[in-house]
């Protein structure tokens, strides 16, 4: 009966050094995403009248306006630079969170979350 040769993965050995590669790679991942999970981003807009900050997991934990910018006849604007300000933080985590992973996984960065 012949020996089945699967990809290069048939050698104990070899097949046992695949396993650690991949156990160490599952455990820089899972470091690296408790790191960005504790991570903030902050952004601002409207030259910085209104700044943001969001934890790494997405969370909106603070919102600082200041006051020169509240105009009650112009309540749109103000919402337009807290929108603005929250979509720049996400943007900034997003950003971090895709570096991070393709760091340690070249090309597995951007799964939608699946690392």
């Amino acid at each position: 009966m012949a020996r089945q040769n699967f990809g290069g993965f048939g050698g104990g050995a070899n097949m046992q050094q695949l396993m650690r590669q991949a156990q160490k790679m599952q455990q820089q991942m899972q470091e690296a995403q408790q790191k960005l999970d504790e991570a903030s981003y902050e952004a601002t807009s409207g030259g910085g009248m209104v700044s943001v900050t969001l934890s790494g997991q997405r969370e909106l934990t603070a919102v600082t306006i200041d006051p020169q910018v509240v105009d009650p006849d112009d309540i749109e604007m103000l919402q337009d630079l807290i929108m603005a300000a929250v979509n720049e933080a996400l943007r900034k985590e997003a950003e971090a969170r895709e570096s991070s992973m393709s760091r340690i996984a070249p090309g597995m960065g951007g799964m939608g979350g699946l690392f």
